[in-house]
C-alpha cells in the first residue's frame, strides 16, 4: 500500500518519472527507455524507478541499511486510513467496503474497454488464453495455483471465519461460500485480461514477445504496468486511478486481517484487556500501530529483500499447513455429521452430497498434496539474481514457523491437562463438547449473540 502510495503522488505530473532515464537515481550507462529484451545487462527505466527511486534498494539483505523516510511516511499514512476505516467495528468496515471493494471493478471495466483497443492486445490475450497442457504435469503450477486461490480469497489467514462470526444464526453461508468463490474466480480472469491485454501492446511496441515482458510478482503491478500506463493515451488518467484502485485492494485485505486480530483478542481475552484499554476501538489502535511497527523493516534500503523472504516462506507452506489442519480439525474431529446437523439447524436443510465429499475427502486430500508437493519441490528464495545467505533462509523458515507452531503446541496442551492414560487424553481432547440441541431451547435473539452458535459460525465459516 506504500508503494502504491509513492507510485501515486508521482503520477500527477506532466510526465511520469519512470519514462525516463534522466532522473537522478538512473543509472544512465545501463539503462533501457522501453523494455531491453534480451539484452541483460540492460534495465528498463521503470524498473530503475522502482528499485533506485522508490525502495533505494541496498545490495543485499545483510546491508538493510537506512529507513526510507518517504516509505515510512506513506506507510503511516496507510495504517491512519485503515484505522479511520475500522475502529468502529464491523459496521464500519461494511460501509467503507462499499466503495473499496466496488470502485475496482469501475477501473478494470474502464482499463479494459481502453486495453483492447491498443494494437498488439490481440497477442496479449491470446497468450492469456491459450492452454500450454506441458504446464498442467508441473507440481509447481499447482502449488502457485493453490496459493493464489488461497491469497485472494483469504483461506487460512481467519479473516473469512472472523468476518462470518458476525453474521446472523439463520444466514445462508453455503450460498455465500458460492458466491464469494465465483466472485474471486470472475475477478481473476477480468484481471487477467486487463493485464495480458496491456502486455500484448506493450510487446507490439517494442517488438518482443509477450513472454518476455509478462512477469510475476511486485515486478508486474510496479513495473510493467506502470511501464504500459506511460506509453497509453490520457496516461495522466488512468496512472492515478490504476494506483488508487490497488491502494482499495490493499485496504480490503487490511481491513480483514485487522478485524482477524481484534476478534481474537476480544474472543479470548475480551474481559481483561477492556480492563486496560476501556474501549475497542484502542484496541483496534493498539493493533495498528504494532502492526506499523511491524512493517518498518519493510521500508528501509534493504526492505525489499525482507518482504520477498517473508512472501516466499509465508505464502505456500504455511498456508497450507495451517489450511490442512483447519479441515483436520472440522471435518474429522469436530465430524461431518455434527456439520451437517449444524447445517440443518441453521438453515433447515442438510448440505447436499458434493459439500459433504469436499469436506470429508477432496479439500483434505488437495490440501494435503499441495502441502507435501510444496515441501518436496522446495526452492530457496530469492530477488532477481541475488541469493539469499544461509543465516537469512533460516529467519525465512523461522517466520514461517511463528504461526503454525501454534497448532502442535496447543494439541499438546489440551492432552496434557486432561486426566488418565495417554490414550484417553488424547480421546478427550479430541472429543467435541459443543451441545448442538441446546441451540433448539434458545430464543433466537439469543441465538444471534451465544457464545455456543458464535462457537458454531467460527466452525464452518
Amino acid at each position: 500500500m506504500s508503494w502504491a502510495l509513492y507510485y501515486l503522488f508521482n503520477s500527477f505530473g506532466a510526465t511520469l518519472p519512470w519514462q525516463s532515464c534522466n532522473n537522478t537515481w538512473n543509472a544512465v550507462e545501463n539503462c533501457s527507455s522501453g523494455f531491453p529484451g534480451n539484452a541483460s545487462h540492460l534495465q528498463s527505466a521503470s524498473q530503475q524507478f522502482f528499485d533506485y527511486g522508490l525502495l533505494e534498494k541496498s545490495d543485499g539483505i545483510e546491508d538493510i541499511g537506512g529507513l526510507r523516510w518517504e516509505l515510512f511516511g506513506l506507510l503511516t499514512l496507510a495504517w491512519v486510513v485503515v484505522y479511520l476505516c475500522i475502529f468502529k467495528g464491523v459496521k464500519s468496515t461494511g460501509k467503507v467496503v462499499y466503495f473499496t471493494a466496488i470502485f475496482p471493478y469501475f477501473i478494470l471495466v474502464a482499463l479494459l474497454i481502453n486495453n483492447v483497443q491498443l494494437p498488439g492486445a490481440k497477442n496479449g490475450i491470446l497468450y492469456f488464453l491459450t492452454p500450454v497442457w506441458s504446464k498442467l504435469f508441473e507440481v509447481k503450477v499447482w502449488v502457485n495455483a493453490a496459493a493464489q486461490v488461497f491469497n485472494s480469497i483469504g483461506i487460512g489467514f481467519g479473516s473469512m471465519i472472523s468476518m462470518a462470526s458476525y453474521n446472523k444464526f439463520n444466514n445462508n453461508i453455503l450460498r455465500d461460500t458460492l458466491i464469494v468463490s465465483l466472485t474471486n474466480s470472475f475477478t481473476s480472469i477480468l484481471a487477467g485480461f486487463v493485464i495480458f491485454s496491456a502486455i500484448g501492446y506493450m510487446a507490439h511496441i517494442h517488438n518482443l514477445p509477450v513472454e518476455d515482458i509478462a512477469t510475476d510478482g511486485p515486478g508486474l503491478v510496479f513495473v510493467v504496468y506502470p511501464e504500459v500506463l506511460s506509453t497509453m493515451p490520457v496516461f495522466q488518467l488512468w496512472a492515478p486511478l490504476f494506483f488508487i484502485m490497488l491502494f482499495c485492494l490493499g485496504l480490503d485485505s487490511q481491513f480483514a486481517m485487522v478485524e482477524v486480530a481484534v476478534t481474537f483478542v476480544m474472543d479470548g481475552f475480551g474481559p481483561k484487556v477492556l480492563r486496560f484499554l476501556k474501549r475497542q476501538e484502542l484496541l483496534a489502535l493498539t493493533v495498528c500501530i504494532v502492526s506499523l511497527l511491524l512493517g518498518i523493516p519493510h521500508v528501509t534500503n534493504g526492505g525489499i529483500y525482507m518482504f520477498q523472504l517473508m512472501d516466499h516462506y509465508t505464502a505456500v507452506v504455511s498456508l497450507m499447513f495451517l489450511a490442512f489442519f483447519e479441515v483436520l480439525a472440522v471435518c474429522w474431529i469436530f465430524g461431518l455429521q455434527r456439520i451437517s446437523n449444524m447445517i440443518k439447524k441453521m438453515l433447515g436443510k442438510a448440505p447436499n452430497i458434493y459439500f459433504r465429499l469436499c469436506w470429508l475427502v477432496f479439500s483434505p486430500l488437495l490440501v494435503l498434496c499441495i502441502l507435501i508437493s510444496s515441501v518436496i519441490q522446495y526452492t530457496p528464495a530469492h530477488y532477481g539474481k541475488y541469493k539469499y545467505p544461509v543465516w537469512a533462509e533460516g529467519v525465512g523458515w523461522g517466520i514461517s514457523l511463528v504461526s503454525i507452531v501454534w497448532i502442535p503446541l496447543g494439541a499438546i496442551q489440551e492432552i496434557c491437562k486432561n486426566k488418565g492414560s495417554f490414550l484417553q487424553r488424547v480421546k478427550t481432547a479430541v472429543t467435541p463438547t459443543l451441545d448442538l440441541d441446546a441451540l433448539d431451547h434458545l430464543p433466537e435473539k439469543q441465538k444471534t449473540n451465544n457464545p455456543e452458535s458464535e462457537a458454531l459460525f467460527t466452525s464452518m465459516a
